[in-house]
């Protein structure tokens, strides 16, 4: 026979006044978390990455990240209501000769014209850095500008090429772009967002300004300035003027690995927002097979055609993925994606090719030019041009 249990009357009180103080304790915390003087406690360490020097690299190869390393928080109203800014929002819109019939397709391999940028700045090889929160939509398009402006450097349309501070599109995205005054605490961006920062404000560079020293990465700095929006609390504008002296001149949606493809063989580069996840080991041509679910941004800088696909870059250092390269020069921490797998990518409507020109002016670049290292202290690899 079962029996009937009582509280005694005291204990119910007993248990509210817990519950009572639990809430309390609650609400104390989160209101702790909008003190400017607290370090949000996401942020147990600060990852830097110098340039000219190897970043540091703590995640294990074989395993997928922690969530932390995530990012990307989609807002497809928000985003197409950017896009009805813009005169010619889709690429094939924005960029018809990119598409005229030119011969077969060519093969292009856009972190070329990075490695020789990079060497020329610092005299080192560049090698991939690592995010250090869910900075990851930042990193994305700062592959893209930094790729897009090495591209620029070689083509010989600019005189300089500088890397570009991550914590800026970050902050930028979150704060100025959407029209808020704080972004919190919480990790994440998205494309449009992104987008819309780079083109009408621009890009802050890896390099110290009168307010700030942004010469190393700082996840510190990004998970403050993704609060307070560019420059930080008391920057008072003075990063959003300095920005706007370099904008990304023309941003454009792609949807589809044909549109991709082409503006990626004229050295534009694309951010890809989406949810997809993949395998941390490349097949033996260097793809990754399709795995899991990330929302996550990376950016797709090279393709190919003997198997269609792009090349994708991460923001979670070199060692992250392993197995066979294609070609042997690619990027450490980057892969091969299928032709479906893009297109599913693509399909999200956040991901966006980038131009420092007004359009996307046709160009025929030589991305098979590249040469051996001569000397042990020369790079690897350099565009032969």
């Amino acid at each position: 026979m079962s029996k009937d249990y009582h509280h005694p009357p005291g204990s119910r009180w007993g248990v509210l006044f817990l519950v009572l103080i639990g809430t309390i304790a609650g609400l104390a915390y989160f209101a702790s978390r909008e003190n400017p003087s607290d370090v949000p406690e996401e942020v147990s360490g600060d990852v830097q990455v110098q340039p000219g020097k190897p970043s540091a690299d703590v995640l294990p190869g074989k395993h997928q990240p922690p969530v932390a390393l995530f990012g990307y928080k989609p807002h497809p109203n928000e985003t197409r209501q950017f896009l009805s800014t813009l005169p010619q929002p889709k690429l094939r819109q924005a960029a018809p000769q990119l598409f005229a019939a030119r011969g077969p397709p060519q093969d292009a391999f856009l972190y070329r014209a990075l490695y020789k940028a990079y060497r020329d700045k610092f005299g080192t090889d560049w090698q991939v850095g690592r995010q250090g929160i869910g900075d990851c939509v930042s990193w994305g398009w700062a592959h893209a500008c930094d790729i897009h402006l090495a591209i620029m450097y070689c083509q010989g349309d600019s005189a300089d090429w500088r890397p570009v501070a991550t914590e800026s599109i970050y902050g930028g995205s979150r704060v100025e772009a959407r029209g808020v005054s704080r972004g919190g605490y919480s990790d994440g961006s998205y494309g449009g967002a992104a987008a819309k920062w780079v083109r009408d404000y621009g890009l802050i560079f890896r390099e110290a300004y009168p307010s700030v020293d942004l010469s190393a990465y700082s996840s510190r700095r990004a998970k403050d300035w993704g609060n307070y929006g560019n420059g930080g609390k008391d920057d008072a504008g003075a990063l959003d003027r300095e920005a706007q002296k370099s904008p990304v001149r023309t941003v454009a949606l792609v949807s589809t690995f044909d549109e991709a493809a082409a503006a990626i063989q004229s050295g534009y580069p694309v951010p890809v927002c989406s949810g997809q996840g993949f395998a941390s080991t490349r097949d033996a041509e260097g793809f990754c097979k399709a795995s899991g679910s990330w929302s996550h941004c990376m950016c797709f800088i090279g393709v190919r055609h003997d198997r269609r696909g792009l090349l994708c870059l991460n923001s979670w250092g070199p060692t992250w993925v392993s197995g066979p390269k294609w070609p042997a020069d690619m990027p450490d921490g980057s892969f091969w994606v299928d032709e479906a797998t893009v297109n599913r990518m693509l399909r999200q409507n956040d991901s966006f090719s980038v131009s420092g020109y007004d359009g996307f002016p046709f160009r025929q670049l030589d991305h098979a030019a590249w040469v051996h290292r001569a000397k042990q202290d020369e790079p690897i690899y350099a565009l032969a041009l």
